[in-house]
């Protein structure tokens, strides 16, 4: 029998890699892209092996429409399918709050490309075969794409992009293939860590506090709801699902 198949953007590290592990536990074999953290996606590959998945590792910069169109290939001759792409390669810059000029264009065009071209690019070039399969595609947004947040105005309004194209992708690609997004708000790990520097323990801390469920949202969950998605909701298309313990609701 045929395993099904997935590729996962970004996935060695972060939410990507708690992806990949997530799949391959549930039996799918897993293409991992990234484009600079090559140690980190071989550790996933090894550790996605263990639960007995065929895994593919793909370098590749997902805002470059060749090569994203040459990993796909790849994925096919590897796998002779595809069931599910998440969408979740990601980056940020730097900025100094409220001051406009301190993001040039440059930086601007680069988290546009990374976050939000990426999404049409990979997705475009996926959807021969996740027609084939009945798959589904999984985006990875972000809270401050939905209210305002302290976040780089590229990061937030790139994010917004990708809540757009979740929508907009499941009306043009039903009804057969499902595309559905998570939101998840401020996350434990290395991500905030590079956003908060030296306040981060102290202002994830003080963001549990406000919280509902008296946490922040980790990897493993954002994982565990995407598979939710994935292998369950096969009614639901064009949603985007918040994940931040109620902190929204509540504020």
């Amino acid at each position: 029998m045929t395993r099904p198949a997935a590729l996962v953007t970004g996935g060695g590290t972060g939410i990507g890699k708690a992806v990949v592990l997530a799949l391959s536990r549930a039996g799918y074999d897993v293409a991992i892209n990234y484009s600079k953290s090559e140690g980190p996606a071989k550790a996933t590959a090894d550790e996605a092996g263990k639960n007995g998945a065929k895994t593919l590792l793909c370098k590749c910069d997902v805002s470059d429409d060749k090569s994203v169109r040459a990993m796909l290939a790849d994925v096919e001759k590897a796998f002779g399918r595809l069931d599910v792409l998440v969408n979740n390669a990601g980056t940020t810059t730097e900025w100094k709050m409220r001051d406009l000029e301190s993001i040039s264009v440059e930086e601007w065009d680069r988290v546009f490309a990374v976050n939000t071209k990426s999404v049409f690019i990979v997705t475009r070039a996926a959807v021969k075969m996740l027609k084939a399969s009945k798959g589904c595609i999984m985006n990875t947004a972000s809270i401050v794409g939905l209210r305002p947040g302290p976040q780089p105005l590229p990061y937030a309004a790139s994010k917004a992009a990708v809540v757009n194209l979740t929508k907009t992708l499941a009306w043009n690609l039903g009804p057969d293939i499902r595309v559905n997004a998570v939101a998840p708000g401020w996350m434990e790990g290395e991500w905030m860590e590079r956003m908060l520097g030296d306040r981060y323990r102290e202002l994830m801390d003080r963001r549990a506090k406000l919280t509902p469920l008296k946490r922040c949202v980790t990897a493993e969950d954002v994982a565990q709801t995407m598979m939710t998605f994935i292998q369950n909701n096969r009614f639901v298309t064009g949603e985007v699902l918040v994940i931040d313990g109620g902190f929204t609701s509540s504020t």
